[in-house]
C-alpha cells in the first residue's frame, strides 16, 4: 500500500514543528499509523551537513544561486533517500517544510523566480510531490517574535524585516501559481485549534 507524504510549510516560527509532534502523537496512538518526522534542510547525514553550511552565521556572504541550489541539493537527498523508500513502503511522512519553502525564500525573497526554483526542484526530487501541502499562514512578524523568543536567529533568520515579508507574499504567489493539493491554516490562532485543523484535512483526505 502507498504511504502517505504531508509537507508543512509556512514562514519561520509559524508553528510547523509543534504541530508536527502532535500530529504524530495523534496519529499513532488513535490511528495506529508509523509517523516518520522529518525536516528540511536536512532529514539525511547529507542534508543535514548542507544544512549546517546553509544556516551558519558564518556564511553570510553566499550567494543566491548557491543557497538556492543547495536546498535543492539537500531535498534531492532526502527524497532519494528516506521519503521516497519511505513512502513506498507504506509509510506514513511528515516534513518540516519542502519545496513550497525554496519558492518562497529563494525564488520570490531571493529574486530568482518562482518558475525557475520550481524547475530546479522538479528536477532535484524528479517530480516527486507530496500527497497534501498544509501551509502555516502566520504573519511574519509575528512569527519572527516566535522564533527570537526561542533562540538566537540562523543565517536566513536574521535576514531582515523586509526579507521575511517578502518570504510571506512569496508563499502566497507561489500558491497561486501552484495551487495543487495545497491547504490553508490560520496559524494565529491557539496551538489546539491549529492542530485540530490540520488533522481534519488528514482524515479527509485519508477517508479516517
Amino acid at each position: 500500500m502507498k504511504g502517505y507524504f504531508l509537507a508543512l510549510e509556512g514562514p519561520d516560527g509559524s508553528g510547523k514543528s509543534t504541530i508536527a509532534k502532535l500530529l504524530q502523537r495523534e496519529l499513532e496512538e488513535k490511528y495506529k499509523f508509523q509517523i516518520v518526522l522529518t525536516r528540511e534542510p536536512g532529514g539525511t547525514k547529507i542534508g543535514e551537513d548542507i544544512r549546517e553550511i546553509l544556516l551558519s552565521t558564518a556564511n553570510m556572504e553566499m550567494g543566491n544561486r548557491t543557497e538556492a541550489l543547495l536546498y535543492a541539493a539537500s531535498r534531492a537527498q532526502h527524497v532519494e533517500e528516506k521519503i521516497l523508500p519511505l513512502v513506498e513502503s507504506g509509510q506514513f511522512v511528515i516534513s518540516d517544510r519542502y519545496i513550497f519553502s525554496s519558492l518562497a525564500y529563494q525564488g520570490f525573497s531571493r529574486k530568482l523566480g518562482i518558475d525557475e526554483v520550481m524547475d530546479i526542484n522538479i528536477f532535484a526530487t524528479n517530480g516527486f510531490y507530496p500527497d497534501r501541502i498544509i501551509f502555516f499562514d502566520l504573519d511574519y512578524n509575528l512569527g519572527l517574535e516566535r522564533k527570537f523568543a526561542q533562540k538566537e536567529g540562523d543565517r536566513l533568520e536574521i535576514a531582515g524585516d523586509d526579507f521575511h515579508k517578502n518570504v510571506y507574499e512569496g508563499y502566497k504567489e507561489a500558491i497561486k501559481k501552484y495551487p495543487n493539493k495545497v491547504k490553508k491554516v490560520d496559524a494565529s490562532k491557539p496551538v489546539e485549534e491549529v492542530f485540530k485543523s490540520c488533522l481534519e484535512i488528514i482524515k479527509e483526505d485519508l477517508n479516517l
